[in-house]
């Protein structure tokens, strides 16, 4: 109890004057195909919610990892998304802690195809944030982003998360920070997909995550990449069963270890939108 005391007090109290967003180590591995067209899914919305103006069919899916290992640091993402005739419409939960210190956070999005070349994406969110014995503090931020399809491989856009800060709590002493993203995604063939994405979040050094996916068969395909920041990496392979997806993946910190994570995507037949 006392180790788990202690990382909470650095990961979360020391931190400044922008509370940490707190998204999955793996979220660059489940959105990896936000900057494509034939590579995306209902969790790129993760990376860019622009990224749901190009979805076919209703979808669901669900996320886990434990980071580091440690019971305590567990985090669960959930997305449901269905498009209709004005955009897709779609909401996402996220959670990340234990019950002693928890961070969780739901959100409404929406996505729609401004022209064949232009996409764009809104989430707002609730994040809330709690800590037994001290009580509970939320905020009100939103997000969204866009995304460009320059050719049909060649695929670029941006996306913004809490610009406007918002405060936590009533008392407002801790804000959310902002974050920044500019990517970039080329689709080399069908079977090879290559992503960079600058970031940067308040307080924190800029990030370059890198990704690659590979299709080792119309229903295999294996994904990797790597963040500067923190030199945190990953790997993972999925496996399409039907209308289910089943990834298994691990992301690795050089000297916190490794974190592994499961993924369960299901795509509801829906026809495609015009």
């Amino acid at each position: 109890m006392q180790f788990f005391i202690l990382i909470i007090f650095v990961l979360f109290l020391l931190p400044a004057n922008a509370q940490v967003v707190r998204q999955p180590l793996s979220v660059r591995y489940a959105g990896l195909g936000a900057y494509s067209k034939n590579f995306s899914d209902i969790f790129s919305a993760t990376s860019n919610q622009a990224s749901l103006a190009q979805l076919k069919s209703a979808g669901f899916g669900v996320y886990g990892e434990r980071r580091f290992m440690l019971e305590e640091l567990n985090g669960y993402s959930a997305v449901i998304a269905v498009p209709t005739s004005s955009g897709t419409i779609g909401f996402q939960g996220d959670y990340f802690g234990s019950a002693a210190f928890n961070e969780s956070q739901l959100g409404f999005l929406y996505a729609r195809k401004i022209t064949a070349q232009v996409d764009i994406g809104v989430k707002f969110n609730y994040h809330t944030v709690r800590i037994a014995g001290y009580g509970t503090a939320s905020a009100i931020n939103f997000e969204g982003g866009a995304i460009f399809h320059l050719t049909d491989k060649l695929h670029t856009g941006i996306h913004v998360y809490n610009p406007t800060s918002s405060k936590l709590g009533k008392t407002g002493s801790e804000k959310l920070a902002s974050v920044y993203r500019f990517g970039v995604g080329y689709e080399a063939s069908e079977k090879v997909f290559l992503s960079t994405e600058i970031v940067k979040q308040e307080d924190q050094q800029v990030s370059v995550n890198a990704g690659l996916q590979y299709n080792l068969h119309e229903r295999v395909f294996i994904r990797t990449g790597i963040s500067t920041l923190g030199n945190n990496s990953y790997v993972g392979i999925g496996l399409q069963l039907g209308f289910a997806r089943i990834d298994l993946n691990t992301a690795y910190h050089p000297q916190l270890g490794f974190t592994p994570g499961l993924l369960l995507l299901i795509n509801f037949k829906q026809a495609e939108k015009e």
